[in-house]
């Protein structure tokens, strides 16, 4: 459950702001896409891979 704190006299769009933001790092709705579909496992795998691959590549161009 998400409980935003609400000051004395503050906005009601500043604190549905608070909550969205909340909401969004809570991971919900990216959780919830995630289970719509299911991925084989060797195709979860195989992307993390190429995450991998990717971010390293990343790196080794910055230095």
């Amino acid at each position: 459950m998400i409980i935003v704190q609400v000051k004395e006299g503050e906005n009601i769009e500043k604190a549905l702001k608070k909550f969205k933001r909340k909401f969004e790092k809570t991971g919900v709705v990216r959780e919830l896409r995630s289970r719509q579909a299911f991925q084989k496992p060797s195709v979860t795998n195989r992307k993390k891979m190429m995450k991998a691959v990717y971010v390293q590549s990343l790196r080794a161009n910055e230095e």
